[in-house]
């Protein structure tokens, strides 16, 4: 396993109008490294998740992906990371399946593996029984799943999560905990901002902010 962060944050800071959103922080991920933000509300957990995906700009410091700064306008970092730190964009007339799938083929090509690479995602996430479902269909815990579907079925390097187990019950995080524990050992680096102790107990390492 190479010893090159896979994510990095050097005294990544984020100060607006006087008010510090995020302190000072440092930290590295390795490849095949999960990770676990800790710490309370308005601690920064989120606001560092988004400048890791370019949608909030550090006023100090920097974070870096493979060794390189951010730039999702780049084809290779669009392919590199895989997020949920906002809603997905979910279109209302597809089903949870056909959308999971487009995102698959958009990635992966349009082939019966991509395909059972779609289902196998769903299935692991407790959704094949609603796979033909519309997102209005949904409940809150459902889509939140959905959500984790679309992001999981990406190819990544990195994968940024922000409380993947909002609106979910204890066996549907456990669901997710061994999908995203599994994910790390086949290499994928991830870094997740979440209160749930079954995924910081999951984690390889932990950085509490505040």
């Amino acid at each position: 396993m190479s010893d090159v962060p896979a994510i990095e944050a050097r005294d990544a800071t984020v100060v607006l109008d006087g008010t510090t959103l995020l302190a000072p922080t440092t930290f590295a991920v390795l490849p095949g490294e999960f990770r676990c933000l800790t710490g309370g509300n308005g601690s920064g957990k989120t606001t560092l998740l988004r400048a890791f995906v370019g949608s909030r700009r550090l006023t100090g410091g920097a974070v870096r992906v493979r060794g390189e700064a951010v730039d999702l306008a780049r084809p290779r970092h669009r392919r590199l990371i895989a997020s949920l730190v906002e809603s997905p964009p979910v279109a209302r007339d597809m089903t949870l399946r056909e959308q999971v799938t487009l995102v698959a083929a958009s990635w992966h090509g349009n082939t019966t593996a991509t395909a059972e690479r779609a289902d196998e995602v769903i299935g692991r996430l407790g959704l094949t029984a609603l796979g033909e479902r519309f997102p209005a269909q949904l409940s809150s815990g459902q889509l939140q799943l959905f959500s984790l579907a679309l992001t999981l079925v990406r190819p990544a390097d990195v994968v940024l999560l922000d409380e993947p187990e909002r609106h979910l019950d204890a066996d549907r995080v456990d669901l997710v905990t061994t999908l995203l524990a599994e994910r790390a050992r086949q290499g994928t680096s991830l870094l997740v901002a979440t209160h749930e102790t079954a995924l910081v107990d999951a984690c390889d390492g932990v950085t509490e902010l505040g």
